[in-house]
């Protein structure tokens, strides 16, 4: 199986127990009456895989989102690996032609006519 798909499948799986941990939170300590109302109704259980499948949905993408942003590599590491993104100046040759043309328009309004 595919790195990619590995990772994905584990933190969806991540994503949706931790749903199931939030859901069992919310019926446990009945936040809002939400734990009787569920409890107490015929059709509970459909209420409570709604709200397991649709908070595992969430959870499950942000988990995924959470683990491909801890794979970024820091520049500022001292391991000699990571992007390199040192800006270094670079000299271009402009003709005084051009440079009094451009300072004659007004674009450098701190140029000597």
């Amino acid at each position: 199986m595919p790195k990619l798909i590995r990772l994905y499948i584990v933190n969806a799986a991540i994503g949706f127990a931790l749903s199931v941990a939030f859901v069992a939170a919310l019926v446990g300590f009945d936040v809002g009456g939400l734990g009787r109302l569920i409890l107490g109704s015929d059709i509970g259980a459909v209420a409570l895989v709604m709200l397991v499948v649709f908070n595992g949905i969430v959870f499950a993408g942000v988990q995924f989102g959470f683990a491909i942003m801890r794979m970024a590599v820091d520049s500022d590491d001292d391991r000699g690996h990571g992007p390199n993104l040192r800006l270094e100046p670079i000299a271009l040759r402009v003709p005084a032609q051009e440079i009094s043309r451009q300072a004659k328009m007004g674009r450098f309004p701190n140029a000597r006519r």
